[in-house]
């Protein structure tokens, strides 16, 4: 128990590092917090009309046979659409309404209802029927307090809950911008490897296998890539073209379209645990 204790502790810790500077993010109107859905959106697209990895095919095997599907941070459905071909059901959670519309048009396009929750986990998890696999893709290295978010992932699952995050956490790749405009230091940490120790600490015997998510051009254009990093580092307008030769110049902006910044071609890990719903 003290072991998980520290490891919680050492999460929430390395977690807060993340906080940007007040005087950073006070210098601009704008949330560096934002969420590109239209990039959600094709990747969700891409995703489950090309469904392949450890992540989906676990989830694949666990619904053998056909099987109600609960995804935990779902957004346009990247984790979930690639499933539906054997899903009798499907419930959705994401504090997003705008995701969950992306999520419930694309599931209708394949002829499945969608029961939508709109609001954070585990505060809806109450609102929530256990499913038979529960899906949740690059979600926690945004959950500070993670002992009841995985409770209640285990608690709603009666096969198993599948876990996609990167190895370490996804703004790392942003770590030399933030040097090169703000002459600041980000965290490197936590990492998979940390959820990993303490998923093993809280006695759920976790499987977990590293690989590298192909990669993929999910923004539509270097613009749109610019926009996204150029709110993401705390920086107006103005500066836009600096963000965009920089990043040219660091490889993420290519003549053929810019690859993702979130998961493509970089390290991933799947781990997975069996649920306990009855």
């Amino acid at each position: 128990m003290a072991e998980l204790s520290w490891l919680l502790g050492k999460w929430r810790s390395d977690l807060a590092a993340w906080a940007i500077p007040e005087h950073i993010s006070a210098a601009v109107t704008e949330s560096a917090w934002v969420l590109p859905r239209q990039v959600f959106a094709r990747r969700a697209d891409r995703l489950s009309t090309q469904p392949s990895g450890p992540s989906r095919d676990r989830a694949w095997a666990a619904l053998d046979p056909p099987g109600t599907v609960l995804d935990v941070g779902a957004g346009a459905g990247a984790a979930c659409l690639p499933l539906l071909a054997r899903a009798t059901g499907l419930t959705a959670v994401d504090s997003d309404a705008g995701m969950l519309e992306l999520l419930t048009e694309r599931a209708l396009a394949q002829n499945v209802s969608t029961s939508c929750v709109l609001g954070t986990w585990p505060e809806v998890a109450a609102q929530v029927a256990p499913a038979d696999v529960v899906t949740c893709h690059h979600v926690l290295y945004n959950v500070q307090d993670l002992r009841p978010f995985v409770a209640e992932l285990t608690a709603h699952a009666r096969r198993l809950v599948v876990a996609e995050l990167t190895a370490r956490h996804p703004l790392v790749s942003l770590n030399e911008l933030w040097l090169k405009f703000h002459g600041l230091q980000r965290p490197g940490s936590p990492t998979a490897g940390d959820l990993v120790a303490i998923l093993t600490a809280m006695g759920l015997r976790p499987g977990c296998q590293r690989w590298t998510r192909p990669g993929a051009q999910d923004y539509s254009s270097l613009e749109e890539l610019t926009e996204v990093t150029r709110r993401r580092l705390c920086l107006p307008p103005e500066r836009s073209a600096e963000v965009a030769e920089a990043l040219t110049a660091g490889g993420q902006g290519q003549a053929e379209g810019p690859a993702e910044l979130a998961s493509a071609g970089r390290e991933v890990v799947t781990v997975w645990w069996d649920g306990g719903a009855a």
